[in-house]
């Protein structure tokens, strides 16, 4: 049969059940307009003809919706799922938008060729994560007019944005060494390139997250009259170049403030490979409240933010922005807390 009709149309499955071509588009769109005894029939002839159903993009441009909503990052799509913390943040929203019935596209600032995912992917708002506030890829969005809810960000006027309290999550890393009496800090941060060594000037910092760890940081080491060499680690690969560095400075730093728990836990493989002792020689602070951080050896004393209320706080946000629900931006602030290790100990010789 199916060869003699050629291709497969509504119109194909009206003649066949002997209803309209709009019935049977109900069948797929509007359910709700049929007995379920009709729909049950129209939809077990299109599966006899192998019709699988109006054509997604058809039917979102007859609706004015694309079905999906994109979460944008600076880095690749393996960041997405490597990424304890992307990864976690992916999830929530997954989960959040699930009753929705929105798919989700993951897109990348990059370009390839003359195809820009932000601008040419069909979406109907979008969660731009951690990305780089130049980011050609957010004007691009903004200039769409799509909903957006950026998070990790700086606030924009007019857009919802969702945020942890990195300043005072830092702040309490440091200020937890400095309250066992450590006086010889040291910061390992990723958030400058991939060049190894010492920050001359680390408040160029330019992404809020960096910008704000750092003033965390220094509210406590500057509270306490102390200074702290900033040092850079690559953000991907091996930290050992710079945990050497940090560890010949004079005086050696006893206890050091991480970006993240990855960075934290380089640092304790890189430390432990020189011959030290963490905690005994080198306390270490990690920032994320990963899983890593309390499953490495020794467990790694961490600021724990909470990455699934990040997501559910995000998707919730772009769901009342699409729906036209939401009127004023909305900023959410999430708190922090410190988590206490084992990577952490008073000082060997304090002072």
């Amino acid at each position: 049969m199916m060869e003699a009709m050629g291709r497969v149309t509504l119109q194909t499955i009206a003649d066949e059940v002997g209803v309209s071509r709009m019935t049977v588009s109900n069948a797929f769109s509007r359910p709700d307009q049929l007995s379920a005894e009709l729909r049950d029939k129209i939809l077990a002839k299109a599966g006899e003809l192998g019709y699988a159903g109006p054509d997604p993009t058809a039917r979102s441009l007859a609706r004015g919706k694309a079905g999906t909503v994109g979460i944008l990052f600076t880095d690749t799509f393996s960041y997405a799922f490597e990424d304890e913390v992307a990864a976690g943040f992916v999830g929530a929203i997954a989960a959040e938008l699930g009753s929705t019935g929105s798919a989700i596209t993951l897109l990348t600032s990059g370009t390839g060729g003359e195809f820009v995912p932000a601008r040419d992917v069909a979406l109907d708002g979008a969660v731009l994560y951690a990305c780089n506030d130049d980011s050609e890829a957010i004007g691009w969005l903004v200039r769409r007019q799509l909903p957006l809810v950026f998070v990790d960000h700086r606030p924009r006027p007019g857009y919802d944005s969702v945020n942890i309290d990195d300043r005072e999550g830092a702040r309490l890393a440091a200020q937890h060494l400095i309250d066992l009496g450590h006086r010889h800090l040291a910061v390992l941060t990723t958030t400058y390139g991939d060049d190894v060594g010492i920050v001359a000037d680390p408040f160029t910092a330019t992404h809020v997250v960096s910008e704000q760890r750092l003033l965390g940081w220094f509210d406590a080491i500057h509270g306490a009259g102390l200074e702290a060499p900033v040092v850079q680690a690559p953000k991907h690969g091996d930290s050992g170049g710079a945990i050497a560095a940090l560890l010949g400075l004079d005086p050696r730093p006893t206890g050091v403030v991480c970006f993240s728990d990855v960075a934290a836990a380089e640092a304790i493989r890189a430390a432990t490979e020189l011959g030290l002792d963490v905690p005994g020689d080198l306390s270490v602070v990690g920032f994320d409240g990963t899983q890593l951080a309390a499953y490495a050896q020794p467990s790694i004393t961490t600021v724990r933010q909470d990455v699934a209320q990040k997501g559910r706080a995000a998707a919730t946000l772009l769901v009342e922005r699409m729906s036209g629900s939401a009127k004023r931006a909305r900023r959410v602030v999430l708190p922090v807390e410190l988590v206490v290790g084992d990577s952490t100990a008073p000082p060997a010789t304090p002072g």
